[in-house]
């Protein structure tokens, strides 16, 4: 969808420019290309698309906060994106980085509600749109139009709803428009996704064609109601007594100051009917059995594979809903120089890293937190040891690595890439048919050595923490030569079926209690290799932590660091730390990896400290609202600390 739409910007623009206080001013010079716009089939199609180019991104250093907002991936301190200033507790309101609210911006938001209601009073003119046809247009564009309410809900807490256009004769005064409160932002977002779902005008599913990639399905539509629920019930939302002083223009709290539980039990029901949806379009978790490979490989070669496919094979059954914007440059961003450069080229940049606030989270081998687990040698983590022959389809057998790198969970080895780590593929020359897994890749990053940044293109060119991503780059991507890839571009996953399951989890244990969540958290863990949460618990949790699955606030942590480690580096954290309002305490920590300029093992393995992460609290919970709103809307409030 993101490339038929490119072309269409231009075009387009007239109609985008715009924010809060002027979202819906439409000046008549463009009527005459408003009726063409709506003229026939084809010229409504194309502002279909302009209205699907203005969802946001999920990923990306440059737009999307929850990429390295929270310091869940990090850069090197000479990559000057907003993610990682946002991090740092250093937006303001004058710079307003990453903002979606903004007067003159493409990306606001206000901008994509615009061209959505102007959709939704052009699309009966079209005279030759079949009606099943419109039917599925008008839910589509209404579901943009309530994704978009919420992101907005999410990134600035009250804002304002955009029912309806403005005619065209409306005053000055008629564009200013007040914040509305929190619950009725949310109460207008699901009030939209029940017209979507009632109309039954979305398919169960979609046609994977270059006009149809990313398109919205009935599950899509369930999933993201799911999500609203989950949102609404979550602690930033519900109940939010911190805020008790931020009032609107009557002077009354933005946000309710009584936590209401009944939206725990709405959100169980939502995300159950979500799932139900999903079965009906077949989307499921991927498995181990969806894994289809020509080459041999043991098991746990296989697994480690099939856990990444599940976010980067194409249209794979695990993917409810999908972001096709083009990610080569992404990809190379968490690749690493598998192999020696013939010459100067660097296709693979290699500057997202992995702090150790993210690697620690993955479990042990047993399947509870290294912290808890009765046998992990967790005081020693940093040590170092030699590859073994247990650990040989994860870790070069006889060569040296950090301790904390050994005794890990399926999922710690497919999402991340570490020195003397197995990399299977993305190489030109991993195994052939026939050939042992034993043999491939693995990165050598320290200092000189090929994977590190020396040699490689500049100061900026470095992994700084000694840990990638790997679980972000496509299995089919590969280098052809030592000094060029073939990208396997895919569609990024905004909801995973396990995603999905992980937010009912949630959502039912707050709602029933835990014996009711363990089964969509297991059928999560099982996929991963590892047994449910109570045995997992009792059977290898120390004393202290024996019990923990069996109340409600123990499960509560469980279920946040499953969402961590399931969804890690997918851009779910840096909000989930948000509406649960624990970034206050997860937020301000030093972030750490390894002394990547060290030559040797023990120069190497050395805990350093790469950036100090901090969160004002509860300032940044939100964004600021850009200051030039507020000259062309007085009657704007701002967020509270901005």
């Amino acid at each position: 969808m993101k490339r038929i739409m490119k072309y269409l910007i231009c075009l387009f623009t007239g109609f985008g420019i715009c924010s809060c206080n002027d979202y819906l001013d439409v000046v008549p010079d463009l009527t005459p290309t408003l009726d063409n716009a709506f003229s026939d089939r084809y010229m409504a199609e194309r502002f279909l698309a302009t209205c699907y180019f203005g969802l946001p991104t999920p990923i990306g250093f440059d737009y999307a906060p929850s990429s390295a907002g929270a310091f869940e991936m990090i850069l090197h301190n000479l990559w000057t994106a907003p993610s990682m200033t946002i991090a740092r507790g250093q937006n303001d309101r004058t710079t307003a980085l990453l903002d979606i609210w903004a007067t003159g911006r493409f990306e606001s938001m206000y901008a994509t509600l615009r061209n959505c209601n102007t959709f939704l009073d052009n699309i009966e003119k079209v005279p030759d749109l079949p009606r099943n046809e419109k039917d599925r247009w008008i839910a589509e564009v209404k579901l943009i139009k309530a994704y978009c309410h919420f992101y907005l809900i999410t990134y600035y807490g009250p804002m304002c709803i955009v029912r309806e256009s403005v005619p065209v004769t409306a005053s000055t005064q008629g564009v200013r428009v007040y914040r509305d409160k929190v619950d009725d932002c949310f109460a207008y977002v699901l009030e939209l996704l029940d017209d979507v779902i009632k109309s039954d005008a979305l398919p169960k599913a979609i046609t994977v064609t270059a006009t149809e990639q990313s398109r919205f399905t009935r599950a899509v539509a369930y999933a993201i109601k799911a999500k609203v629920w989950v949102y609404w019930a979550s602690p930033l939302f519900n109940g939010n007594t911190e805020l008790a002083n931020f009032v609107d223009h009557n002077k009354e709290p933005f946000f309710n100051q009584t936590y209401d539980q009944s939206r725990w039990t709405k959100a169980a029901e939502a995300c159950k009917a979500a799932i139900t949806a999903c079965g009906e379009s077949s989307i499921r978790l991927y498995q181990q059995a969806d894994y289809s490979t020509l080459l041999t490989m043991s098991d746990t070669t296989a697994r480690v594979n099939m856990l990444r496919e599940a976010i980067t094979k194409r249209w794979n059954v695990e993917l409810v809903w999908t972001n096709s914007y083009s990610n080569d440059w992404h990809q190379s961003d968490f690749l690493p120089k598998l192999g020696p450069l013939s010459g100067t080229a660097n296709p693979a940049r290699s500057v997202g890293s992995v702090p150790f606030s993210t690697v620690d989270l993955f479990y042990s081998e047993n399947g509870v937190p290294i912290s808890e687990d009765a046998t992990y040698d967790y005081a020693n983590r940093f040590d170092v040891r030699t590859g073994d022959f247990g650990h040989r389809y994860y870790i070069q057998q006889g060569q040296q690595t950090a301790a904390m790198n050994f005794n890990r969970e399926p999922r710690f080895y497919s999402t991340l890439g570490f020195d003397r780590g197995k990399w299977y593929g993305n190489h030109f020359e991993s195994p052939p048919s026939g050939q042992s897994d034993l043999n491939s890749r693995y990165p050598q990053a320290r200092y000189t050595e090929y994977s590190s940044h020396a040699g490689s293109g500049g100061a900026a060119w470095i992994n700084v923490t000694g840990y990638w991503p790997k679980k972000l780059v496509a299995m089919n991507t590969i280098f052809r030569t030592a000094d060029a890839v073939s990208w396997e571009v895919y569609p990024f996953p905004n909801m995973r079926y396990a995603d999905l399951l992980l937010l009912t989890a949630e959502a039912v244990n707050e709602a029933e209690g835990p014996a009711n969540a363990y089964p969509y958290i297991d059928e999560v863990r099982t996929r991963a290799g590892l047994d449910g949460v109570v045995n997992s618990w009792q059977t290898h949790a120390s004393a202290n932590y024996k019990s923990k699955p069996t109340t409600k606030d123990g499960l509560r942590a469980i279920i946040q660091q499953e969402r961590k480690i399931e969804l890690a580096c997918e851009g779910h954290y840096f909000w989930d730390c948000r509406r649960w309002k624990t970034a206050v305490n997860d937020n301000n920590r030093l972030i750490q990896g390894w002394n990547v300029m060290g030559a040797s093992v023990s120069d190497y393995y050395i805990p350093t400290t790469v950036y100090i992460q901090k969160f004002i609290s509860p300032r940044d919970y939100f964004f600021p609202i850009p200051e030039s709103d507020f000259i062309n809307n007085p009657q704007l409030i701002q967020n509270p600390g901005w």
